[in-house]
């Protein structure tokens, strides 16, 4: 019945993976950017040089790389689609998922931090407003919906993210759990899922950068900038572009405050 599965969901979601640790000071930071757009402006301002040699030539990732405040600091982006011929940016789980592990790959164990940054939908239950900046707490998925106990657990994949209150508090930004899934609407069983999940909000790609870092141990968090709410009665498609590139403006003022923050602190001390 539809009680039990439920029943079974929300226990399952109990079931957490805990953010990864580590005990060196923070000197090489990776932060995976969705969309051209949402990059673009903050490489711009820390003048990040593009590094055609990073990724493989097959792959239609794109990485950024230099030095801030004395960090190494390498933008990851998931370049624009060439499998379909549309050119549009590969938004989406699987793009974000490969280009983050083949990122942390190629850094071979001397990433410290991953911060996956970009715009996302916000719940005006959670106290969501446009424009704000929010920090993650977890990440989880709400379409991954595979009802046979053993593998519920699985699909939610909720990931804790690494402990950023001091971050927070310095940016004035708002904390919770990001839901992710592959598309950018939601329908009903979408949101009955998101509620059970506690999202603050949701994007397309937070779960699977979540999922590549836990495979490498690389802890890792989120820098979300709201573009739409998810739960109000504008249609999400048109408040998503409407907001876009104020919230890339918005990225680009917060991010080189959490660069700041972070570079050469411990992750206790975030």
């Amino acid at each position: 019945t539809l009680g039990l599965l439920l029943s079974n969901t929300i226990t399952a979601f109990a079931m957490t993976t805990n953010a990864a640790k580590s005990p060196r000071p923070i000197k090489n930071v990776v932060v995976a950017i969705a969309m051209e757009a949402e990059a673009m402006p903050f490489v711009e301002h820390l003048g990040l040089k593009e590094d055609k040699s990073f990724y493989a030539s097959k792959t239609p990732f794109e990485a950024f790389r230099g030095e801030h405040n004395g960090c190494k600091i390498t933008v990851v982006t998931n370049g624009k689609d060439s499998v379909y011929g549309t050119g549009v940016d590969n938004v989406g789980t699987v793009p974000a998922a490969l280009a983050t592990y083949l990122a942390l790959e190629k850094l071979d164990g001397s990433a410290d931090l991953l911060i996956n940054a970009g715009t996302c939908g916000g719940f005006s239950a959670k106290g969501a407003e446009i424009g704000d900046v929010f920090l993650t707490t977890a990440s989880a998925n709400h379409d991954r919906r595979i009802q046979i106990p053993p593998f519920i657990p699985y699909g939610i994949g909720k990931v804790e993210s690494t402990p950023v209150a001091k971050l927070a508090d310095l940016l004035g930004a708002k904390t919770g759990l990001c839901t992710t899934a592959n598309s950018l609407d939601a329908h009903d069983i979408d949101e009955l899922h998101m509620k059970e999940n506690d999202a603050s909000i949701k994007d397309m790609e937070a779960a699977a950068i979540a999922w590549s870092c836990k495979l490498h141990d690389v802890p890792h968090f989120g820098v979300k900038v709201v573009t739409d709410i998810v739960d109000g009665d504008k249609p999400t498609n048109e408040e998503f572009m409407e907001n876009l590139a104020s919230a890339a403006t918005s990225l680009q003022t917060a991010l080189p405050k959490v660069i700041d923050h972070i570079c050469g602190k411990g992750h206790d001390e975030l």
